[in-house]
């Protein structure tokens, strides 16, 4: 679906610290629609993997803006990446995955 090239990470300790100082970071989650009922980072705009290509520009025309990008375990938010880099977006990184993110959830 995707066509996979180096992709930019960011470890969860310096995206968490950068959110905290840079409210304009967009926050984006890669998983379904359940599981990200099932717990989410507050803040973050779901956004499935296999809706991205329809969606993303609508959802975030700015193609210049921090973006963060996270799912389950990081491997669907890095083929995410790939995608937006190749569509455009400068400045977008993997976060990884909510399963190891340690700065709370939530189900709201």
């Amino acid at each position: 679906m995707f066509n996979f090239f180096k992709t930019s990470t960011l470890s969860q300790e310096k995206a968490y610290a950068e959110m905290q100082t840079n409210k304009t970071i967009k926050l984006l989650d890669v998983r379904t629609r359940e599981e990200y009922k099932d717990g989410h980072i507050a803040g973050s705009v779901n956004l499935p993997l296999d809706m991205l290509p329809q969606r993303l520009s609508g959802m975030l025309p700015n193609k210049e803006a921090k973006i963060f990008v996270i799912c389950l375990s990081g491997s669907r938010a890095a083929n995410a990446v790939s995608f937006m880099k190749k569509a455009g977006y400068t400045d977008v990184h993997n976060i990884g995955g909510v399963s190891t993110w340690q700065y709370g959830l939530t189900r709201k």
